[in-house]
């Protein structure tokens, strides 16, 4: 999501700084970056110049201090780990102008949880972006009880400068708007699979013949990735204690510790780059994985 964040808005003229502790990571965000860029120009929302000039806007480092020392706004999206993301706002903290606006892009968590740890809770809130960033351009603005009204305003109009469609929320909610729609949805998909209820294809095919949509929700969890859906399952897993939710945090780990983390490893509940679900024979019942 960082990747897709940070070239959304260096298509808008932005410049951009990625930062990791890992510079093959770097090196890979820059390489999906490039791919993303040629699915863009495949599909005529970008030409090769802009897309060049895009690119061009966007450099990486290692270095907090460098990532931080001219950034007007911040956004992680790091993993689902409250104090992971605590301890990224502490760093920059420190190597951030006073002025810089810190978010997070956090898909279930809520600002709250972090905004002590930024050193500037007025000046931060959750500005959660959705998949693929360019078509799927929503994005909630979820301020915590302490961010400043302003800083509210400035990233609504920040959101429209770079093709995005704003949602305030008018109080803290985990999962947001659509998210905590959508993750309803793959609670109960994931509950399916983990149980031994139906196949992973099946359940995709009881939501993709019913509802007419050309992937199921296991499908999609595919380009979330089952990383981060572990993450988060096993998140709640550990907070509230409940049984389905541990069996699902463990059926998902079975695919992480394959390394199984869906189309950006070529294998999650399908394989890339030709899914089953795509072949047109798949609803009629005669594909499975």
């Amino acid at each position: 999501m960082g990747q897709q964040i940070g070239l959304q808005c260096a298509m808008y003229g932005l410049k951009v700084t990625l930062y990791d502790v890992d510079q093959d990571a770097l090196q890979k965000a820059l390489e999906r970056i490039e791919s993303y860029a040629g699915q863009l120009i495949a599909g005529g929302r970008l030409n090769s110049e802009d897309a060049a000039a895009a690119q061009a806007r966007i450099t990486i480092t290692t270095n907090p201090a460098k990532a931080g020392e001219e950034a007007d706004l911040l956004s992680e999206s790091v993993p689902e780990d409250p104090a992971l993301k605590q301890e990224v706002f502490r760093l920059f903290d420190k190597h951030c102008p006073p002025h810089t606006i810190f978010t997070t892009n956090t898909s279930s968590l809520v600002p709250s949880l972090m905004a002590e740890a930024t050193g500037r809770p007025a000046q931060f809130c959750a500005f959660h972006f959705h998949q693929p960033v360019w078509s799927a351009n929503l994005v909630d603005v979820m301020p915590h009880p302490g961010t400043g009204a302003e800083i509210v305003e400035q990233l609504e109009l920040f959101a429209r400068q770079i093709g995005q469609i704003p949602i305030v929320l008018h109080k803290e909610n985990y999962g947001y708007v659509f998210n905590a729609m959508y993750n309803a949805l793959n609670r109960e998909a994931i509950t399916l699979a983990a149980n031994g209820i139906a196949s992973v294809e099946d359940i995709d095919r009881a939501w993709m013949v019913v509802m007419k949509m050309p992937i199921g929700p296991l499908g999609m969890l595919d380009f979330v990735g089952l990383g981060t859906a572990y993450h988060i399952t096993a998140y709640w897993a550990d907070l509230l204690k409940d049984p389905q939710t541990q069996t699902n945090a463990l059926f998902l780990k079975k695919y992480v510790d394959k390394g199984w983390l869906g189309v950006q490893t070529g294998r999650g509940f399908y394989s890339y780059p030709d899914p089953l679900y795509a072949q047109p024979d798949f609803l009629e019942g005669k594909q499975r994985e």
